[in-house]
């Protein structure tokens, strides 16, 4: 029996924090269109079920174009049942529609559910603080099924009052769970549940900003009901990725410099990056605090090559005092100066020394 488990979908969300008007709204399109295409590979597949561990949704108001969509792509596939949890940004969104849901779309509630096919058993809840203290011990399977259950939150060995959406891992263990269906987390994750499963976080589908960086997709489950064994595989399957390029800038004066480490970088990992992509790139190393540098531009020169880009700086600044101390001249007094106040730190001493050089030279201060 195949099965798809994904997550963190979050169609609808504004997507403005990273990209501008016109390419968060194709960036919004694209993941509308990206679920859709999971829905046409499970088709082609043979999957029986898909698993939506929730946000499915990135809000509680839900637009009528995502509504419709998500809805007649259920309806339109009779052969796959969706078992849909909802996670902490959309709430019962779905169910505040008055559009009728799919006779193929099963939803779970407050309260524990389970829904049976065949020898699997998916068993789920929709959590919150109401309920959260209550669910776990509540929990009783069938020992001789393959049970799944499906839930939206935070792992965590035990729960706090921080949050409703923590999954209390003690209190799952000893459960006869077979696979813990969770979202929440934007990255694969998974590690054990003794003393049967494993419990697993798919990622979000399609990384939204430049903090999801790596591949995103979803978990492909083929469960061997006779055995009751489970073989899984991380799927990749976004349209774009967000990709991280650190560049080592170390030894660079001037901006020139600074983008021919880019231009080397880019061209040393040319698999890896690709103009369809989100790029964020992280300028890394050490540099002197004379050196020249000018964000802006770099920006500029780079951001055409790719989909949309984030430049980084990540450096340190190398103040060697030492090299001022016979100085005659306004810049080594400043240097001297300000090396010698006590209430400074170093990084607080080398950014005050850079922009007291960048103002003597006349050039334009760093915000």
């Amino acid at each position: 029996m195949k099965l798809i488990h994904l997550a963190d979908v979050h169609l609808d969300a504004k997507m403005t924090a990273h990209l501008g008007p016109e390419k968060a709204r194709e960036r919004r399109s694209e993941l509308l269109a990206t679920f859709l295409r999971l829905v046409q590979y499970a088709a082609k597949e043979g999957v029986q079920a898909v698993l939506i561990a929730g946000d499915l949704f990135d809000r509680r108001q839900i637009s009528a174009t995502a509504r419709n969509a998500v809805l007649g792509a259920i309806e339109e596939h009779p052969q796959i049942t969706f078992f849909y949890v909802t996670g902490n940004h959309e709430r019962d969104g779905l169910l505040a529609t008055s559009a009728r849901l799919p006779s193929n779309l099963r939803l779970f509630g407050e309260s524990w559910r389970t829904y049976e096919a065949g020898p699997v058993h998916i068993t789920g809840a929709d959590l919150s603080a109401e309920n959260r203290r209550e669910l776990f011990d509540s929990l009783v399977l069938d020992p001789s099924r393959f049970n799944i259950v499906l839930l939206h939150g935070q792992v965590a060995e035990y729960a706090t009052d921080r949050g409703a959406e923590i999954i209390e891992l003690s209190s799952l263990r000893n459960r006869s769970i077979d696979y813990l269906a969770l979202g929440h987390l934007h990255a694969y994750r998974e590690d054990t549940l003794p003393p049967r499963g494993i419990w697993c976080y798919p990622g979000c589908l399609e990384g939204r900003g430049f903090d999801e960086c790596g591949e995103h997709g979803f978990v492909l489950l083929d469960i061997d009901t006779e055995a009751r064994t489970c073989e899984r595989q991380f799927v990749p399957f976004a349209k774009r990725r967000v990709i991280e390029i650190p560049v080592d800038v170390t030894g660079s004066m001037t901006t020139a410099q600074i983008a021919s480490c880019i231009e080397t970088r880019l061209g040393a990992g040319s698999g890896e990056s690709r103009s369809g992509d989100l790029w964020n790139i992280v300028l890394k190393g050490e540099l002197d605090i004379a050196c020249e540098k000018n964000m802006e531009l770099l920006r500029e020169r780079f951001a055409q090559r790719c989909y949309a880009l984030r430049l980084e700086d990540a450096t340190r600044l190398a103040v060697d005092s030492g090299a001022y101390e016979k100085d005659v001249s306004l810049k080594g007094e400043f240097v001297r100066l300000v090396s010698r106040d006590a209430s400074l730190s170093e990084e607080r001493k080398a950014e005050i020394i850079r922009c007291g050089i960048l103002a003597l030279r006349g050039e334009e201060l760093p915000l």
